[in-house]
């Protein structure tokens, strides 16, 4: 499960693809980070790649802690 949530967060080819890059409407973090890296506006993209990094680390820790609980909750 924790491997599926790792590549799901990283497939920025297949959401450019997919998902398109239009602002406001379906521009995912994966994508702003792209954007704004190409554009030069690196001090962004670095706050967006922090943001995303820190979301998958919750979201590994929450598990984590749930297993080591031993209950299984799905």
């Amino acid at each position: 499960m924790l491997a599926g949530f790792g590549r799901t967060i990283s497939k920025v080819g297949a959401i450019l693809f997919v998902g398109g890059n239009i602002a406001g409407y379906t521009r995912t973090m994966t994508t702003a980070i792209v954007l704004e890296t190409s554009k030069g506006n690196l001090s962004l993209a670095l706050g967006l790649g922090l943001v995303l990094i820190g979301i998958s680390i919750a979201v590994s820790a929450t598990i984590f802690a749930y297993g080591a609980r031993g209950r299984r909750w799905w």
